[in-house]
């Protein structure tokens, strides 16, 4: 209970820290300045500099108030005093964030965010209770809060569109509408999380994926090789290879099938595309794919063999055989990054015309396999000028011989 100063008693200049902390708890349960002063006994001038701050010089930026005990991350209702009083004073925002070892961008936000709607005014219980509103949860979400939206979204899922897809259009066909804006992000939460009904868990089919839930990604750093014996990384594959000046460096990758039961490797060559396609049926383990590499790399003059870059597929766990055996040194691309095989992953975007994903590869035969690799090698390529894979190395044959 608080209990009202005789002011008839004179008390002399002394801090007013313990009436400070009485009428703010006052105000925040509601009760107005000129009640909070009277009860607290004060005078009605000093609790509106509490409130707002000295307007006859600028405040003193002292250490910030203790923070908020929910977390570190919001402000407290002490900070945002202190943001009310040294605004009041005309301070810039980085000058406030100073003051209060927080970011410029921290309180740029907070001002932007819980200010008064129509003033402008910047009222420090205001904005708390704001913020805490805001934080409450659970809380609804967009889509689940609008059904027009969650019917917009699923009627486009339905014609199978992609959530960013989704967005860009509701953006573009809604601009004066910004309650029908959504993030992509957004609808892949409302129909992956479990439990907030926004959107029909069945619509997950539509997805490009077909996924109902999100697909863990393991960091690079936290990435297990599958390879024991040491890698040599591209970024020890000499400097002729870059460039594809001098050729016989060659990238090499496994295409699958159906339930990963069936693959056939493939074999590009950087400087002329010529591609080789090596037959392995329903057998993709590390030594049968050395094998198969070296059967058909030893195949090729000696200068067309000088090098091999793969992916740290463990399918390619038995290269320091493979380099024993054929001479051909293996480089490995760093984790999840494809364009450094630029040339394989073209082609074998390529072959899915002959051999498409989900199908048997063992069914083809070898025999397949080389009709299919003549056919690549005999297309013009713009890359080369219109020439075919199967000219320029005919033309590096002739040169070499």
């Amino acid at each position: 209970m608080f209990v009202i100063r005789d002011r008839s008693v004179p008390v002399g200049r002394r801090k007013l820290a313990a009436e400070r902390a009485a009428f703010f708890a006052l105000m925040a349960e509601g009760y107005g300045n000129s009640e909070a002063c009277r009860i607290v006994g004060v005078n009605r001038v000093t609790g509106g500099r509490w409130l707002y701050g000295r307007r006859d010089r600028p405040p003193r930026i002292a250490a910030a108030p203790a923070r908020a005990a929910v977390s570190d991350r919001f402000l407290s209702a002490g900070e945002r005093i202190v943001i009310a009083d040294l605004r009041r004073a005309g301070r810039p925002v980085r000058s406030i964030a100073a003051g209060l070892g927080r970011s410029p961008s921290t309180v740029s936000r907070e001002l932007r965010r819980n200010a008064e709607p129509g003033s402008g005014e910047y009222r420090p219980h205001a904005a708390q209770a704001r913020a805490e509103a805001r934080r409450a949860r659970p809380k609804q979400g967009k889509i689940a809060s609008s059904p027009e939206l969650a019917a917009l979204i699923q009627g486009m899922l339905a014609r199978r569109c992609s959530p960013e897809q989704i967005s860009r259009r509701l953006r573009r066909d809604h601009p004066g509408r910004p309650e029908l804006h959504v993030t992509h992000e957004t609808i892949y939460q409302a129909l992956y999380v479990q439990g907030r009904g926004e959107l029909r868990r069945e619509l997950a089919a539509a997805l490009r994926t077909g996924r109902a839930v999100r697909k863990p990604r393991r960091r690079d750093d936290q990435r297990q090789s599958r390879i024991a014996h040491p890698m040599v990384m591209i970024s020890q594959r000499p400097a002729e290879a870059d460039d594809r000046a001098v050729p016989g460096h060659w990238e090499g990758d496994l295409i699958l099938g159906a339930g990963n039961q069936s693959a056939i490797g493939t074999l590009v060559e950087r400087t002329t595309r010529y591609v080789l396609l090596v037959h392995l049926g329903r057998d993709h383990t590390a030594a049968h794919v050395r094998d198969a590499l070296a059967a058909t790399i030893t195949t090729l003059p000696a200068h067309l063999r000088r090098s091999l870059t793969w992916d740290q597929g463990g399918e390619m766990a038995g290269h320091a055989a493979f380099t024993i055996a054929t001479g051909v040194p293996v480089y490995f691309c760093d984790p999840h990054s494809p364009w450094q095989r630029g040339s394989n992953e073209n082609t074998n975007g390529l072959l899915r015309q002959y051999f498409p994903k989900g199908s048997n590869l063992a069914i083809h035969t070898p025999a397949d396999l080389a009709a299919v690799a003549a056919e690549l090698n005999g297309r013009p390529r713009k890359t080369l000028g219109w020439d075919t894979p199967a000219e320029r190395l005919a033309k590096l044959l002739s040169q070499t011989s």
